[in-house]
């Protein structure tokens, strides 16, 4: 059945290409491109907590660094271990290794030996819009995501996944191109939640009401609320889920 879908996207692609193409050259275009956020891309949270500090890796695309806001402490890694350290009770060491526009692909070749050059208890990938809208095959997808993670396992980190965001809400997008890659973006996530399954990692959903509140100006990334609601949903979803 999953191969099913996977050929069905396909041909809905190829009979819609005459009308999806000229949208994705025109979107790309006219979109709104912003930078990732400022700041040093490593801190540290609760810091007056008792305890050790848990030590946090974000490791992804341009949601690890922070593209919708201003400053890393409002993005998705300042938000998430400010929320850990709250919930948890001891201090959270975070950092990033990320990159505006990277595949899972790219990643693991650029980002991965960044990730291994220090001690990580939990590491949370963040991937699959670029891969989405790169078309990567489903079988290269589960590969770089799985020797990302199997890496960072026996570099001694705990390993978790963020669901691939549900493109079909990205109002930067046409509605077209939203179907389109929103279909795609659910078979890249059936994979991941397989793979996860497979490794012994966490697969956690996206819980973020896609409204303009929510995203930055591009309509394509969260805004500070919309980073600060994932993240905390994020953190409750890691402690529900027994670590650490």
């Amino acid at each position: 059945m999953r191969a099913w879908r996977a050929y069905a996207w396909w041909l809905g692609l190829l009979a819609l290409a005459p009308l999806a193409l000229p949208l994705a050259l025109y979107t790309r275009r006219t979109a709104l491109r912003l930078p990732p956020a400022g700041g040093e891309l490593c801190g540290v949270a609760g810091e007056h907590l008792p305890g050790s500090p848990l030590r946090l890796l974000v490791l992804g695309e341009s949601t690890a660094v922070g593209v919708g806001v201003e400053r890393l402490q409002d993005a998705l890694v300042g938000q998430l271990a400010g929320a850990l350290a709250q919930r948890s009770g001891r201090p959270v060491t975070w950092r990033v290794c990320g990159e505006n526009g990277i595949t899972a692909v790219q990643a693991q070749a650029r980002l991965l030996p960044q990730a291994l050059e220090q001690p990580v208890d939990l590491a949370l990938l963040v991937f699959g819009v670029n891969d989405s809208t790169h078309l990567t095959s489903l079988a290269r997808w589960q590969a770089a995501l799985a020797d990302m993670a199997t890496a960072l396992q026996a570099h001694g980190a705990q390993v978790a996944f963020s669901s691939v965001p549900p493109l079909q809400h990205f109002s930067a997008l046409p509605w077209l191109l939203r179907r389109l890659l929103g279909w795609r973006a659910g078979l890249l996530d059936a994979r991941l939640r397989q793979l996860a399954g497979r490794l012994g990692a966490g697969h956690h959903a996206i819980e973020l009401e896609f409204a303009a509140a929510y995203l930055a100006r591009d309509g394509y990334h969260p805004s500070a609320l919309g980073y600060r609601v994932w993240a905390e949903w994020l953190a409750l979803s890691l402690l529900t889920a027994a670590w650490p």
